[in-house]
């Protein structure tokens, strides 16, 4: 599953009834629509909660897992482990959310399975839309790569090693500036840390995003920090 929701929900469970009439290939279809590929091995319930849980995380709806922090973050929390890299880019890329939910609203649905490809499958992509989608293609690896400007003093992270704790991600972290609240949980497949914090200001923030964003831990990944 991609993240935690609340089935008690009335937002949710309106999803799910709906969710619950549609035939599978429906199912799998929009799935794939959004750049997420249901495994061929799972089941016709399992596929439309992971549809359910899908379009709540496209709506901002939904709970996620409380942190091992002092304090708990935003009810907005991303999953401990993306079911695709298009996932992971709409929870960890700001510029790239706000673009692929202006053509969501527009109802650009072909430049909207373009720029999930794209995520997915950077090279395959230009090789299939070059011709009829250069120019955006090159709009979505622009806004792949833009940081948002830093408004805020609270920071989604990711990436930090597992063995730090939160005690000596603290550490470091207050290394740059004071500390008003952090929630901190270990990510699914145990290796890293992500959660957020709130600095004692936005330039604090801004430094922590400078000196960390896309640092290479040596674990095959790099840190992830953003503002929110």
């Amino acid at each position: 599953m991609m993240m935690a929701i609340d089935y008690n929900d009335p937002g949710v469970m309106e999803e799910f009834n709906v969710i619950q009439l549609m035939e599978y290939d429906e199912v799998v279809a929009e799935l794939a629509q959004s750049g997420v590929r249901a495994p061929a091995d799972m089941g016709d319930m399992d596929v439309k909660l992971m549809l359910v849980e899908l379009r709540t995380v496209m709506k901002g709806g939904g709970s996620g897992s409380s942190g091992s922090g002092s304090s708990s973050g935003s009810n907005d929390s991303p999953p401990t482990k993306f079911g695709s890299r298009f996932e992971e880019m709409l929870w960890t890329k700001p510029v790239f959310r706000d673009m692929y939910d202006a053509l969501k609203s527009s109802g650009d649905h072909n430049r909207m399975n373009v720029a999930a490809e794209y995520c997915n499958e950077p090279e395959g992509a230009r090789s299939r839309y070059m011709s009829s989608y250069g120019t955006f293609l090159d709009e979505v690896e622009t806004a792949l790569n833009a940081r948002p400007e830093v408004t805020t003093p609270r920071v989604r992270f990711g990436g930090f090693p597992a063995n730090m704790g939160e005690y000596g991600l603290r550490m470091t972290l207050e290394a740059l500036g004071g500390i008003e609240d952090m929630s901190v949980q270990v990510s699914d497949d145990g290796i890293t840390l992500v959660g957020e914090v709130q600095f004692e200001s936005v330039e604090v923030a801004k430094v922590a995003i400078e000196q960390y964003d896309g640092m290479d831990m040596g674990m095959g990944d790099t840190l992830k920090m953003v503002s929110i």
